[in-house]
């Protein structure tokens, strides 16, 4: 069976997108997708590979009744060939993984998590100083809680959870045109 394969990177993989890959597997499993999508996340940098998730990325998570279990890793260049979409937590991100990025399909493969927040999308239309039209002081970034308190982590679960069904949507539509293709594409075929 097809699957969809998302990766969600930040900085060193144990705050955003660690928090990212749970929230994700949890609707993913909601769906009843979970043979047909996996989860993973990664950092750009390697200071913390082998770490647990941050401890305040995990209380939060299992306060909101989400579960996580987690190494951390750096993000490899190769590793575009084993993923659908690879989704930057910011645009520092998403830079880093573009420039990472060895072909035109792997450049495609990189989007912006909040991107698929119709809220922060569509947000409020530019002003005159040239903004991005997003409604909220973050952009399409979801900020970095690491030198902050738990609330900074509780803001970016918010941004998570408003981000994430989008991504899912955008998977399953993904696995679907897949199966229309796949069912579609012995017609019309001459054989020898």
């Amino acid at each position: 069976m097809d699957t969809f394969r998302v990766c969600f990177v930040c900085t060193g993989n144990i705050c955003r997108s660690p928090m990212a890959e749970a929230v994700l597997r949890a609707h993913v499993t909601e769906a009843g997708l979970e043979d047909r999508i996996t989860v993973s996340s990664a950092g750009t940098g390697g200071w913390h590979v082998g770490e647990p998730a941050d401890r305040r990325t995990t209380g939060t998570l299992e306060a909101a009744g989400y579960e996580l279990a987690h190494r951390a890793r750096q993000f490899e260049p190769g590793w575009f060939g084993e993923h659908d979409l690879v989704v930057a937590l910011d645009e520092g991100h998403e830079r880093e993984l573009r420039a990472m990025a060895r072909t035109p399909d792997d450049v495609a493969k990189v989007r912006l998590l909040r991107s698929y927040d119709p809220a922060a999308s569509a947000g409020i239309p530019p002003g005159p100083s040239g903004g991005t039209g997003v409604n909220d002081r973050f952009g399409l970034d979801v900020p970095d809680p690491y030198y902050g308190g738990a609330d900074g982590f509780d803001e970016v679960l918010r941004l998570i959870e408003a981000a994430v069904p989008g991504v899912l949507a955008e998977a399953a539509a993904a696995l679907e045109e897949r199966l229309a293709g796949a069912a579609g594409g012995h017609h019309g075929e001459e054989t020898s």
